[in-house]
């Protein structure tokens, strides 16, 4: 049984269609890519898919459960994760204070131990801030604990939406462009990190990202979108050498989402 179906969906902004009729199955465990031309509605599908926008037609169910007309609180609730093209962090905050807000609803306590500090309270803590940082020390982030969000390049933030996402524990996550802004060293590690995570956790994986060479050997299988609709699927040797592909968008060189 597939995790994640989407059957017909479709989105429209102001009378432009930027989802048309998609449909697709994704498996638990499974990595899948999604690209596509800029404007190929990649990011909108994902804005559908974790209820921040209502799609105009179609169904779109979530471990046999249907989440079409949910919100995202209760999407995300139910294991849906993502990350943001532009990273959506507490910008004052610290990085260690980023990722602990990724484990609020995993960690919670009554209101008498949070007020007298002491019991459950100081254990569940305890055990946040240890899995938070152990988040950390996987992005190569535990010597910027307590540094500032604002103060750090954009390709560091990015690293830390990410381990901010898995703190969450989700059972999917769907991932916009989560290396851009990194080097390519950064890149490596960054790819190395969710791919070991994901199979340690069982979390499966849905991720856009316009870096070919990263793409090619992280996903299992491949969705091409163009024009708001699906244009090919398969593993990454027949998506590379698919000429419909090729021709609509492995022959572009442009990073910009």
């Amino acid at each position: 049984m597939s995790l994640l179906t989407l059957d017909g969906v479709s989105v429209s902004f102001g009378g432009v269609a930027a989802v048309r009729g998609v449909t697709m199955r994704v498996e638990a465990g499974e990595i899948r890519g999604l690209i596509g031309p800029n404007g190929a509605g990649k990011t909108s599908l994902i804005n559908v898919i974790t209820g921040i926008v209502r799609p105009d037609g179609g169904a779109i169910r979530f471990a046999d459960r249907d989440i079409t007309a949910l919100a995202p609180d209760v999407i995300a609730a139910r294991g849906v994760g993502r990350t943001f093209q532009h990273v959506e962090l507490f910008r004052e905050g610290t990085v260690l204070d980023n990722v602990l807000t990724g484990l609020h609803r995993h960690h919670v306590y009554g209101i008498a131990a949070a007020v007298g500090g002491f019991g459950r309270a100081r254990h569940v803590e305890g055990e946040a801030r240890r899995e938070a940082l152990a988040l950390l020390q996987v992005f190569d982030l535990a010597t910027l604990a307590a540094a500032a969000v604002s103060d750090l390049p954009f390709g560091v933030q990015k690293r830390v939406d990410l381990a901010r996402a898995l703190a969450a524990r989700p059972r999917m996550l769907l991932l916009d462009e989560p290396i851009s802004g990194m080097s390519e060293t950064e890149a490596d590690a960054a790819v190395a990190a969710i791919r070991s995570l994901a199979s340690e956790r069982a979390i499966t994986l849905m991720i856009v990202e316009h870096n070919m060479r990263v793409m090619m050997r992280l996903a299992a299988r491949i969705t091409v979108m163009h024009e708001g609709g699906i244009l090919a699927e398969g593993t990454p040797a027949e998506i590379r050498d698919d000429p419909k592909v090729v021709d609509a968008y492995l022959g572009e060189r442009d990073e910009d989402a």
